[in-house]
């Protein structure tokens, strides 16, 4: 089960709980043989520390659901499906250093720079974005290669100034500012949170042979949970406790970030997300059982607690 879930909603026909524990639990599996190296042993060691500490694997769970949702299977996407946990790891390890968010603690552990210094914090978290396009390559030699290319595009786009890069940058530039704005605050979360959520979505779509109508189902889909998933990380950074974060609460408030909760408070902040949740499941409709899983994840999102 995913760290945190309270009791998802799931249908009878469909048990979220049971679905979430076999695929984490494949995952897990498959990121343990896919980092096998050890020279440098320090670097290699470094990297397998923060990709092997844990976590929900939200990203990949999402990228093989959406792939079984339009006829694929999960071998076919779990190679890129670990490559976006790497990526999504190296964000972590980056956004987790003094000259960034300046944090001591992610799930539940030192953070990387704490644990081997700023120095080979850095240099792990770049040998996981390498490595994750090196995964999707090798990885999908049975996979059509103009699926590939677009996937290898998109993840691009995600990370780099469209996406994560750039979301970051204006976190910064944000920090402590009495201009921000809402439309600030959207745009870093639709990049900074948002962009490698919808890569993993479409891609796993893109993976298991997707139409463009069924990819840009799965974009508002994705577009959707990645806004409500950061809005709840929002409230959680208010309302929860460190130990059950896995990482230092209160930090947006300490660092004056701007934030939905400082914008509208907590219950407002709520009931957005709940918006853009019954957005998600909408553009889903017509998919029947097969998107149980993408709207069991979508619901999980409310009632998350890290």
């Amino acid at each position: 089960m995913m760290e945190g879930s309270a009791a998802p909603a799931n249908t009878a026909a469909f048990d979220l709980d049971a679905y979430l524990a076999a695929r984490q639990a494949a995952v897990e599996r498959a990121l343990a043989q896919a980092l096998t190296g050890d020279d440098p042993q320090q670097i290699y060691e470094a990297m397998r520390y923060s990709l092997l500490a844990g976590g929900k694997r939200l990203r990949p769970i999402l990228c093989l659901a959406s792939c079984e949702l339009v006829g694929g299977s999960t071998e076919t996407a779990m190679p890129t499906a670990c490559a976006l946990e790497m990526i999504h790891t190296m964000s972590l390890i980056h956004d987790d250093l003094p000259a960034m968010d300046d944090d001591d603690y992610r799930r539940g552990q030192l953070t990387n720079h704490k644990r081997y210094g700023e120095d080979t914090a850095i240099l792990a978290g770049d040998g996981l974005l390498a490595h994750a396009f090196e995964a999707i390559a090798e990885g999908s030699q049975d996979v059509p290669p103009s699926r590939v290319v677009r996937v290898v595009a998109r993840v691009g786009r995600a990370v780099g100034a469209t996406g994560i890069v750039g979301g970051q940058a204006a976190d910064l530039a944000a920090e402590g500012s009495a201009q921000a704005d809402l439309d600030t605050l959207h745009y870093i979360h639709t990049r900074k949170t948002g962009a490698l959520l919808e890569a993993c979505v479409t891609s796993g779509g893109i993976l298991g042979g997707a139409q463009d109508s069924d990819l840009e189902r799965l974009s508002r889909y994705a577009y959707n949970i990645g806004l409500a998933f950061q809005v709840i990380d929002d409230i959680l950074d208010v309302t929860a406790d460190g130990t059950v974060l896995g990482k230092t609460a209160g930090k947006d408030a300490a660092a004056a970030k701007a934030t939905y909760p400082s914008f509208w408070g907590i219950e407002r902040s709520r009931d957005y997300a709940s918006q853009l949740i019954e957005g998600a499941i909408a553009a889903l409709s017509g998919y029947g059982e097969r998107a149980d899983p993408l709207r069991g994840i979508a619901r999980w999102i409310l009632t998350r607690q890290n």
